[in-house]
């Protein structure tokens, strides 16, 4: 099983890691405030179905399209104009960044995919209706697998099409564990180390920075933006192809803005009462 081992100390010492890596680096320039734009891919074809996802490469919905275009009007709307873009290996977050991007007029910024800052894997859930796994399993147990902070859904092996060494998208990138699964801890101690290496140095020059990414690849990093407990963590939900906008100081730590839900302190763009139903409507999926 993948490992989760390392999560519990990787918060404690992140930000101290992060401050000596740049008090030691000559020459960089930076700003008061930094701009970090966050955005959770538009409604997927699996989404849509109610099915997990993971990384299986699914596409945007047609409401899933009209949701990424309008979250990159409302990223136009507010000024924002992002220098440098980062997004995962997978479709229906490098489409949303495609239509985030154009609403900005900044297709033509440097792009960086990466699998560090895809979704969660689901393991052997990967695939199964939601509501059914739950009729199943029972709402207790696929919430456990959900909503926990550290414990995996079961595991898929090599010989499964979900395991990522049969995907050419993953299979030369790193040794793959036979049995194969994530838990959200386990997603942070990918993505956390990415954003310290790939994207905070961006942010200290004072480019303005856009992630486009996945409902728990996000979850990870304002759990570290925001310092959130694992059990407050747990309960976050991450509405579809709405920005979240982070001002940071000269630290990376994050500026509380005003009207941010609690316990983020990055604020959504767009009309908040819409936002808030949004939120709900990701809570209801398994009930």
């Amino acid at each position: 099983m993948f490992s989760i081992a390392k999560s519990s100390s990787l918060l404690a010492s992140s930000r101290a890691a992060v401050n000596r890596s740049f008090a030691a680096t000559g020459g960089v320039t930076s700003r008061d405030k930094s701009t970090l734009v966050l955005v959770r891919h538009g409604e997927s074809t699996w989404n849509l179905a109610n099915r997990f996802t993971g990384w299986y490469d699914c596409p945007l919905s047609e409401n899933g399209t009209k949701e990424a275009i309008a979250g990159g009007e409302e990223i136009r709307k507010e000024g924002i104009t992002p220098d440098v873009a980062f997004t995962s290996l997978q479709r229906r977050a490098i489409t949303t960044l495609f239509y985030t991007l154009d609403a900005t007029d900044r297709l033509w910024i440097p792009i960086t995919k990466s699998w560090k800052i895809n979704e969660r894997h689901y393991g052997a859930l990967q695939g199964l209706d939601k509501q059914e796994t739950v009729d199943k399993y029972g709402k207790e147990q696929v919430l456990e697998w959900r909503r926990s902070y550290d414990i995996p859904p079961p595991t898929v092996n090599k010989s499964s099409e979900h395991h990522p060494v049969n995907d050419p998208r993953y299979a030369d990138k790193q040794e793959w564990p036979e049995e194969f699964t994530e838990s959200l801890a386990t997603t942070l101690d990918r993505v956390v180390p990415f954003y310290q290496a790939e994207i905070a140095p961006e942010l200290k020059k004072g480019k303005t920075v856009v992630i486009a990414a996945h409902g728990n690849s996000l979850r990870a990093l304002v759990k570290y933006l925001d310092n959130i407990a694992p059990e407050e963590i747990c309960e976050l939900n991450i509405p579809t192809a709405v920005p979240l906008y982070y001002e940071l100081d000269d630290d990376l730590k994050p500026i509380a803005q005003p009207g941010a839900f609690t316990p983020l302190t990055g604020r959504y763009l767009g009309d908040q009462d819409a936002i808030r139903a949004r939120i709900e409507g990701v809570k209801n999926q398994t009930k």
